[in-house]
């Protein structure tokens, strides 16, 4: 037995609605939800691919400006896309704005920022075949200088 993959974020989330719009613009829709035994809402998961999925709860804290990365303990979530060019374009046209332009970063993927409407950082990652994912990934390198 052994840890093989990461199963789902999980967020409280202010606006359960907002969230949901924002995802769908992403191309990321709700999969299933659960109600409590009063009807209302508990979580939902939104469905990003296979076996991939965003679990969100309603009730989270109103958002409020981002402090600096070092003093939180969430990140960001990061979303991979095998055409980041074209995905910026499509989701800039769908009105969703992007915190940073896309830009390689320390590994060598293209990247583009962008916030949820709660404010959590999502970062846009290109994988590129000569990164430390890609090498990694595809067994040509067991580690990256």
């Amino acid at each position: 037995m052994a840890i093989y993959d990461v199963g789902h974020p999980a967020y409280g989330v202010h606006d359960i609605d907002a969230s949901l719009a924002f995802y769908a613009k992403l191309g990321i829709h709700e999969g299933f939800r659960r109600t409590k035994e009063d009807g209302s809402l508990w979580l939902l998961y939104l469905h990003v691919g296979g076996d991939r999925f965003i679990e969100l709860f309603p009730g989270g804290p109103a958002t409020n400006e981002k402090g600096p990365a070092t003093s939180r303990s969430y990140r960001h979530l990061c979303l991979l896309s095998d055409d980041i060019e074209a995905d910026v374009a499509r989701l800039t046209e769908a009105g969703i704005v992007f915190d940073t332009p896309i830009k390689f970063g320390s590994f060598n993927n293209q990247q583009a920022w962008l916030s949820d409407p709660d404010g959590n950082s999502i970062e846009l990652m290109q994988i590129e075949p000569d990164s430390a994912q890609g090498l990694i990934g595809s067994g040509k390198q067991s580690t990256y200088p």
